[in-house]
């Protein structure tokens, strides 16, 4: 963000104003936060405003109250011209005060409401923000706990997917509840795939070798526990992990078999 730009585009002025709507007040406010040279900029602004107003105000005289008792004690009590001028410009003064001071309470206020509407709105946002992280989190806990019960079963078969040729140090293992007819794979120990590519999970019968796609582990790099949940209805005698164009193919590609292992083994 250019901030020198900003300051010069006469939001803050507006702001100061309270000309500006919720949603734009509350933008400033975070640019507030963010940049001091805009919270300086806006504190500038308003003491301008002020020595603004203390300016228009007409100056009292330093002898200005003894001159008016003096003209009060020499007011001729039945001389209606005459106390009617001295009223007049008495009053003048007291309307000019009246009137700056009232302006003055009136922009304060309305400055001070419009600040505190901003507020309770980011306020408002902060809560609902934080609503949401818990819920997220919450969430996530709720289905980290699911996948430790599920691999935890007693019904699971662990099989351990060791590397091959195209990638030795790869490994992999695969959780597999046979009654549940799924498969939790455990694809920490692989690489992240390349961009345009994904791995393909393939259920095998090993005579004659039938491979069938299981499924495919997208999304690898957001997957932080790199846990997949697939569905399994097959008689697997063994489980290979490939490396596919995203999308998946229709048989391995076996020259981008990374990971094997038979079950039972």
């Amino acid at each position: 963000m250019d901030v020198k730009e900003y300051i010069a585009s006469g939001i803050l002025e507006l702001y100061v104003a309270g000309a500006l709507s919720p949603e734009e007040n509350l933008e400033v406010q975070h640019y507030a936060i963010q940049y001091p040279e805009i919270r300086k900029e806006i504190e500038a602004i308003e003491h301008a405003i002020l020595k603004l107003t203390e300016s228009s105000s007409p100056k009292m005289p330093e002898n200005g109250f003894v001159k008016i008792k003096e003209e009060i004690k020499n007011v001729i009590q039945f001389t209606p011209e005459s106390s009617m001028s001295k009223k007049t410009a008495w009053g003048s003064y007291l309307g000019w005060a009246a009137s700056i001071l009232l302006a003055i309470g009136l922009f304060w206020m309305y400055s001070e409401n419009s600040k505190l509407k901003s507020e309770i709105e980011l306020t408002n946002q902060e809560k609902q923000s934080l609503e949401d992280i818990l819920t997220d989190t919450q969430e996530e806990i709720t289905y980290q706990e699911r996948l430790l019960q599920d691999i935890r079963d007693k019904n699971v078969t662990v099989i351990a997917l060791g590397g091959q040729t195209v990638s030795p140090t790869s490994y992999a293992k695969a959780y597999w509840n046979k009654e549940e007819q799924k498969v939790i794979i455990d694809a920490q120990g692989l690489p992240e795939p390349p961009d345009g590519f994904t791995y393909q999970v393939w259920s095998l019968k090993l005579d004659p070798l039938t491979p069938t796609s299981i499924g495919l582990l997208d999304d690898f790099a957001s997957q932080d526990k790199k846990l997949f949940t697939l569905e399994n209805a097959n008689e697997s005698e063994a489980f290979g992990i490939t490396l596919e164009p995203e999308g998946g193919s229709e048989s391995p590609t076996l020259e981008q078999l990374y990971t094997l292992g038979a079950v039972g083994t």
